[in-house]
């Protein structure tokens, strides 16, 4: 049976998507126990006189069976009345879902994260997990100006491929763009000239080759109408963002290759970074993958020991058992 708990993990790194992890389950002991009481109701589940489902149905409510040929109790109760009769109210407000609501982070880095979420039901925690996909903004490149590119990648997949590089951006730094003029306060530009020399080596050219530009774009639009007029460039900075940001604006990772280039091959442009979320384009989305699963909780329906213990501890191919010396 697996318990009304639900873990969901999610890798911060657009490129980078991480195999699934194997299952690794904690150890538990070998010794006959009843199926447990669940320590966390699901979050809107209370008991208004104080009286309890019967025994059956109580682990319907609470617990998915893994059988031998399919899963079953897999469907939630939506329905606020299913146990009225019983006495038990299944009706959802926030008062209860912040009551029941838990969250346990087992693991958190740079670039991972794992924590459980108990007392919610499933279809709670696939709407966190679709609102990590598509609607936490992020930062990602969404113009980029061709100077040249005699590689053999078209412009468009070499955009593409600019497009998908993690950034070192707090997008909370930024505003949206919307129909506003690119300035410090909404767009992160860079740069990234390339070339490879005739009778050289192919060159391979990188992510952290991408040089921040604090004080806006270095390309002019057009040719000054008078001799004493300021060149107009595609941003309008009124001051250099290192003025706003504690450490550059660079990319995540610095190896992923964006071309190889052939001698006599060149690569210039510049790339402008907007504030985006993940349901407008996938290159705004923070994580590679977000999943969840159901927190998996193995009951023994009988005792065993000796010999039988051993073997079964042998045989466990993740290792979730151990022997306990119960003594005289």
């Amino acid at each position: 049976p697996s318990k009304l708990v639900y873990s969901l993990s999610l890798s911060l790194s657009l490129l980078l998507t991480q195999p699934p992890r194997a299952l690794v389950l904690s150890r538990l002991r070998l010794r006959r126990r009843p199926l447990p009481q669940p320590r966390f109701a699901p979050a809107g589940m209370e008991n208004r006189d104080g009286s309890s489902l019967p025994d059956f149905l109580e682990l319907q409510r609470t617990r998915v069976l893994c059988k031998a040929d399919a899963p079953t109790h897999t469907e939630g109760f939506q329905y606020s009345g299913a146990f009225a009769a019983m006495g038990v109210d299944t009706s959802v407000s926030v008062e209860k879902f912040c009551k029941n609501f838990k969250i346990e982070i087992n693991r958190l880095t740079d670039e991972d994260m794992e924590f459980d979420m108990i007392g919610v039901d499933a279809s709670i925690a696939n709407a966190f997990r679709r609102i990590l996909i598509a609607e936490v903004p992020t930062m990602a490149i969404e113009k980029v100006f061709m100077v040249d590119n005699t590689s053999v990648i078209a412009d468009e997949v070499l955009s593409h491929r600019l497009g998908l590089i993690p950034l070192d951006a707090d997008p909370r730094l930024f505003d949206y763009i919307s129909d506003d003029v690119p300035n410090e306060r909404n767009t992160i530009v860079y740069k990234l000239h390339v070339s490879c020399e005739k009778g050289s080596q192919r060159l391979t050219v990188k992510s952290g080759q991408l040089e921040w530009l604090p004080e806006g774009s270095q390309l002019t639009m057009a040719s000054p109408a008078q001799s004493g007029d300021n060149q107009r460039t595609y941003t309008s900075f009124g001051q250099s963002q290192q003025n706003t940001s504690e450490r550059p604006l660079g990319v995540k990772y610095n190896d992923i290759t964006i071309a190889r280039l052939g001698p006599g091959q060149a690569i210039e442009l510049e790339a402008h970074a907007v504030k985006g979320v993940g349901k407008v384009h996938a290159k705004w989305s923070p994580v590679a993958t977000a999943w969840y699963r159901m927190l998996p909780e193995v009951v023994l329906l009988k005792e065993i020991k000796n010999g039988d213990a051993e073997e079964l501890v042998k045989r466990c191919p993740v290792n979730v058992f151990d022997i306990e010396d119960l003594g005289k």
